[in-house]
């Protein structure tokens, strides 16, 4: 069945400016054009479409998108599952949101009064703190005190804005890995994903040497807190992933970093 601009944009809810720029950048070209002039979309048009608008809802970029959808490794069930897996996680945090709402309803009306921390604790994205107190000593242990006090220092300069759009940039890395599940550790999207992780590491946190890569792989299924902060992005995520990131270190090592990194 072909479906004309109209009826796309009544069935799906996006404007027709939308659709016409998704053709012009390429991301959704229709399946055809008739006589008239006029754009025809297939069913198939309409899977891409609900792809794109999962992507878009958990923040990738229209060119990251095009760029997954057209990669041979894409796979829809697997990007469908890892879709899944951020919007329960995007639920939880709206319903903690109303639980405080909630909270300082029953506060105002003569209840238990709230401590400041309750006030703006549901709305905080990135829960750093917590995690570099939880993890700094193995970490220290692990990869040196240089490493580390070159994380604390650039980790302490950065906005609240500043983290909520790093962090971002990790789910969209991990949303990545988790759509190559099926494909393989080996497939040009894991060693994408693994490439771009390695990358946004030595952008935000630390030089993250491939030795340093490696032993960050292990550590994602030698702790469990790892194990299960990763795999929250999708089942088993984790150990993909270390896989991933030792084929990527193995290829870096046996090309030479600055051949791999052409």
């Amino acid at each position: 069945m072909a479906y004309k601009v109209k009826e796309v944009t009544d069935l799906v809810g996006v404007s027709v400016r939308t659709l016409h720029h998704y053709d012009e950048i390429g991301l959704l070209v229709p399946d055809s054009v008739n006589a008239a002039g006029y754009r025809l979309y297939t069913d198939r048009n309409l899977e891409r479409l609900q792809q794109i608008l999962f992507f878009k809802e958990i923040g990738f970029a229209l060119q990251e998108i095009k760029a997954m959808l057209e990669s041979p490794d894409f796979d829809r069930k697997r990007a469908l599952i890892g879709h899944k897996e951020l919007l329960l996680r995007k639920k939880k945090r709206l319903e903690d949101i109303i639980e405080t709402v909630d909270r300082t309803i029953a506060s105002v009306e003569g209840g238990i009064p709230m401590r400041k921390e309750q006030l703006f604790e549901s709305f905080d994205r990135t829960p750093l703190e917590e995690h570099k107190k939880k993890y700094a000593a193995e970490a220290r242990e692990k990869y040196g005190s240089e490493t580390m006090d070159a994380v604390e220092k650039r980790a302490g300069s950065y906005t609240k804005e500043q983290w909520a759009d790093i962090m971002g940039q990790s789910e969209r890395i991990y949303a990545k890995a988790a759509a190559a599940m099926e494909a393989g550790p080996s497939s040009r999207m894991a060693q994408e994903a693994a490439a771009e992780l390695r990358q946004w590491i030595t952008g935000h946190f630390y030089d993250c040497t491939p030795e340093i890569f490696r032993g960050l792989g292990d550590l994602y299924v030698t702790d469990e807190r790892f194990t299960a902060n990763i795999d929250r992005h999708g089942a088993g995520l984790a150990a993909f992933l270390k896989e991933a990131m030792h084929i990527y270190c193995d290829r870096l090592e046996g090309a030479g970093e600055d051949t791999a990194n052409r």
